[in-house]
């Protein structure tokens, strides 16, 4: 069984958390202490800890479910979970469906507008995956969809949207395309032979590194109109200059030449990032 339990914590890469989760605590924290004066209450805060859970766990199941011919044939995804044969589909299926139950439970409990919002989160989560058959802007698409974290977050504790939280979804959108493109650039062999669609494939690594960086001046941008209109202080402000710290080094450790360092710019440069900005956002807001 716990041999089991380790196959599916591989399959939904649980590290990756690191990446999504503080965004979504950083819009829960930003959203109630913008609109309502207060930081959220921890059940507030474990129903997005749930949810973030169930959606995270669905997608990768989506992903793996959808993508298993391809993964199967590409020799950096050949061994992941159902193509090498260490989970069966209809295992992964019981998996996603007890995933969107949590998701759609955790909604529930949160606020009315999450819940009318969860089909949008369940047709996102389903349709990024499909979105590689046709269209290099897949990342992109990517990222409206992991940006749905800290905007469903925010939906969450304040019952509404408006243009602080549209800044922050937006931001983390391009900010998740951007390290996804990067880390694509290390198929783009696969995925010019095999008719896979991805900006690395259309434009060469050289040109999908150029795009990177723009998907990235969208992000550094948006946590500069954050400040603003969040009349946050000089907390925020010096996370960002560490991000943008982090933001520079990760592109200036990839290049069309080098890529033996995109897992560090991929994995530890964006985790670091998306910490450092909620604890900075966070201790802004807790002596605020």
């Amino acid at each position: 069984m716990f041999k089991k339990i380790a196959i599916f914590l591989e399959m939904i890469k649980i590290e990756h958390t690191l990446f999504a989760l503080p965004f979504a605590f950083m819009g829960a924290v930003l959203g109630s202490v913008v609109v309502t004066g207060s930081l959220p209450s921890w059940p507030q805060i474990g129903w997005i800890l749930l949810a973030m859970v169930g959606a995270r766990s669905a997608a990768f199941g989506f992903n793996r479910m959808i993508d298993r011919v391809i993964d199967g044939k590409n020799p950096r995804t050949a061994g992941r979970a159902i193509p090498a044969g260490l989970l069966k589909s209809s295992e992964v299926v019981i998996f996603i469906i007890i995933s969107l139950l949590l998701l759609f439970w955790a909604s529930f409990k949160l606020s009315p507008l999450a819940f009318k919002l969860f089909p949008l989160a369940f047709f996102m989560l389903v349709f990024y995956s499909y979105t590689k058959r046709f269209t290099w802007l897949c990342h992109v698409v990517l990222g409206l969809t992991i940006g749905l974290a800290p905007l469903g977050a925010w939906v969450a504790v304040t019952g509404q949207i408006d243009w602080i939280s549209i800044v922050l979804y937006l931001t983390i959108a391009f900010w998740t395309a951007g390290f996804d493109v990067i880390y694509a650039c290390q198929d783009i062999d696969f995925d010019q032979n095999e008719g896979v669609y991805s900006i690395p494939a259309r434009f060469g690594i050289a040109g999908a590194l150029n795009i990177a960086r723009a998907f990235h001046v969208i992000t550094a941008i948006g946590f500069i109109v954050l400040f603003f209109i969040a009349d946050l202080s000089w907390w925020y402000l010096a996370g960002m200059i560490i991000s943008y710290i982090i933001l520079f080094y990760e592109h200036y450790i990839v290049s069309p030449k080098d890529l033996s360092r995109l897992q560090t710019a991929f994995f530890t440069m964006n985790g670091a990032l998306s910490m450092v900005v909620f604890v900075f956002t966070l201790v802004d807001l807790v002596v605020r």
